[in-house]
């Protein structure tokens, strides 16, 4: 009886790394070049699939954008960072020049993304994984919503928000448990925020933790079929590298789990100006061209100290 037992408690898992495994969709993403970052570096996109996900407000954008672009890097030593790369980042985009970031995915998808992320950073990428927003809606929704909360000391916005372009009303500040649809528009809210693309950075990694926190819980081990919706919710909605699989993605959640907690960093670049105009590409921000170098260094190293760091200064 004992090794019967035994056995459906490893299979079980077994099986469902191979179902799990089966449902990764996959892209030509990574760029191919030398590796020569120490460490793990994953390059995580959130795409509106505008028209596509059910439960996002459109804002009137065409064709397909990221939202959500985030760094997660692993140092050989040190602590695990996640850092947001604004959207609206200004960079240099092989073959096309001057743009935002989020412009690389509309003009050459995933591959044209990481080619220019790893050109603003000097970071090769090791994974890419891109989810879209209606599957992070579906994932809120299998765990029974996120607690999230909106602090006037930390948010720069006026109470009650009511964002026609993310759809996010919050009548006051504080905590609440939400649902998908109310955790999407929490991460894309900018407009209503006075700080914009870093409100919205910061809004996305409280999500991300608050995430990673509840499908962390033991309790679900004991819950064969919410590990079925979960995963089901999670994979339907998810694009990585060719070379990236479900154990791949395990080690990711594992390094969000150290980033987002107290011995973790988490921010953005330094910014010098979040709303610099260039010309020719409306409102952008500028990273701070005399730290960031020497920052995106230190991410690698693992020298960066534990808590939030860059935004503007």
């Amino acid at each position: 009886m004992i090794a019967l037992v035994t056995a459906l408690l490893l299979a079980w898992p077994i099986g469902l790394v191979v179902w799990a495994n089966g449902k990764v969709q996959h892209v030509d993403a990574l760029s191919g070049t030398p590796d020569t970052t120490p460490g793990t570096t994953y390059l995580l996109a959130g795409s509106d699939a505008r028209g596509g996900d059910a439960g996002i407000a459109q804002d009137g954008t065409e064709g397909a954008r990221t939202d959500t672009i985030m760094l997660l890097h692993q140092p050989t030593s040190g602590p695990a960072a996640l850092i947001s790369l604004p959207r609206d980042t200004y960079v240099d985009i092989p073959g096309y020049g001057p743009a935002k970031l989020n412009a690389a995915y509309a003009y050459g998808g995933p591959a044209l993304l990481v080619q220019t992320v790893e050109q603003l950073t000097g970071m090769h990428v090791d994974h890419y994984v891109e989810v879209g927003l209606g599957g992070v809606s579906q994932i809120v929704d299998a765990v029974g919503g996120v607690e999230l909360c909106m602090d006037p000391a930390v948010d720069k916005v006026t109470f009650p928000v009511n964002d026609p372009d993310s759809g996010l009303q919050w009548a006051e500040p504080g905590c609440q448990v939400v649902d998908g649809t109310t955790a999407v528009s929490f991460a894309r809210m900018r407009k209503a925020d006075l700080e914009g693309d870093i409100g919205r950075a910061r809004r996305q990694q409280q999500l991300i933790a608050a995430l990673a926190g509840t499908v962390a819980q033991p309790s679900l081990l004991w819950h064969p079929g919410r590990q079925v919706e979960l995963i089901d919710a999670g994979l339907g909605a998810l694009r990585t590298d060719s070379s990236t699989g479900i154990v791949d993605l395990g080690r990711l959640a594992l390094a969000f789990r150290a980033a987002t907690g107290p011995d973790g960093v988490r921010g953005t670049p330094p910014i010098s100006d979040p709303d610099y105009r260039p010309g020719g590409v409306g409102s952008t921000v500028l990273l701070n061209p005399d730290t960031t170098p020497a920052f995106w260094q230190a991410l690698v190293d693992g020298t960066l100290d534990p808590g939030s760091v860059g935004g503007v200064g």
